[in-house]
């Protein structure tokens, strides 16, 4: 077996990636919530913060795009309070299991440490022992569209310690 060639990369430094990453997200999570593919293009082209939100990195595997992930300001209307999140992130099915996604956190938790933010947040209806796994903390259960879904978060500053609960 050979050895798989990993890099990520940002839309802003590969807009040619923003199609595709904008089709994932819409497939994804957005269509369901009523937005155009054309919303989703938009968002995703305009994350071209040098330092901080927002922000779009894309997995390549040997040169081909294997999934996404955002650092964004806001994820989650009902937590206006919370900023920034870790969002849409997506792994192609064809590759998901192969650790792909660490590569896509690890890249949001170095822009939010290159931007000096102390915290993440991230919600999930699915992928809460994967977060787990790469250090993130659980905070609190809540239900999205009908569906239960763990808010977490990422205490960059401290080694990934949860920041107190009455925020």
């Amino acid at each position: 077996m050979t050895a798989t060639s990993k890099l990520v990369v940002r839309t802003a430094d590969r807009p040619d990636l923003v199609p595709l990453v904008a089709h994932w997200l819409w497939e994804a999570f957005w269509r369901t919530d009523g937005y155009p593919l054309c919303h989703v293009h938009g968002v995703v082209a305009a994350a071209t913060a040098s330092v901080g939100p927002p922000q779009t990195f894309v997995m390549l595997a040997d040169g081909e795009p294997v999934g996404t992930a955002s650092l964004v300001a806001h994820d989650l209307g009902a937590r206006p309070d919370l900023t920034p999140w870790l969002a849409g992130v997506f792994i192609a099915p064809a590759v998901r299991g192969r650790g792909n996604v660490r590569h896509l956190i690890g890249a949001v938790e170095a822009a939010a440490q290159a931007a000096a933010i102390p915290t993440l947040w991230l919600y999930t209806t699915t992928a809460e022992r994967i977060y787990a796994r790469a250090g993130w903390q659980f905070v609190e259960s809540f239900t999205r569209c009908g569906e239960p879904a763990a808010l977490m978060c990422r205490h960059l500053a401290c080694g990934g310690a949860p920041p107190d609960r009455a925020t």
